[in-house]
């Protein structure tokens, strides 16, 4: 029998708990995506695959950012978020709310629009590009 090193042990992965750690970030905008302060609006659950599971509790708008390296699962905890995505060069909108998921696919340009305030959780593959600007496909 084979034993299992300490990266491929199941382990047990508490989301109520990764948020309580977040600080809520109000009015996040492309050019400032997290508090200055020390606070944090998201937190890192595991590492996973290429990446990891991330949690964020936010309300605004995100700056434009892909995934080279595989998809991207987001998923609504609380409350709705629009995840466009750039497909063909067109903004392609996808409401989401709690409880639904979407899958974004490797290297597809996306940004989140919450102005009423979202909670997400997210496995996201590394390493992530961002850009403020509208990217041309």
């Amino acid at each position: 029998m084979t034993a299992l090193s300490s990266k491929q042990k199941p382990q047990t992965l508490n989301v109520e708990q990764a948020l309580s750690k977040t600080h809520f970030l109000y009015k996040r905008t492309p050019s400032n995506p997290d508090h200055t302060d020390g606070r944090s609006a998201y937190a890192t659950l595991s590492d996973f695959g290429n990446g990891g599971v991330y949690v964020a509790n936010y309300s605004g708008y995100s700056e434009w950012e892909r995934h080279p390296h595989g998809d991207e699962m987001v998923q609504v905890l609380e409350g709705e978020t629009c995840l466009i995505l750039l497909i063909d060069n067109e903004e392609v909108p996808n409401k989401i709310k709690a409880g639904e998921l979407l899958i974004v696919p490797q290297n597809i340009w996306h940004r989140f629009e919450s102005p009423k305030g979202v909670k997400i959780l997210t496995i996201t593959p590394q390493p992530t590009d961002h850009q403020i600007e509208r990217p041309i496909d």
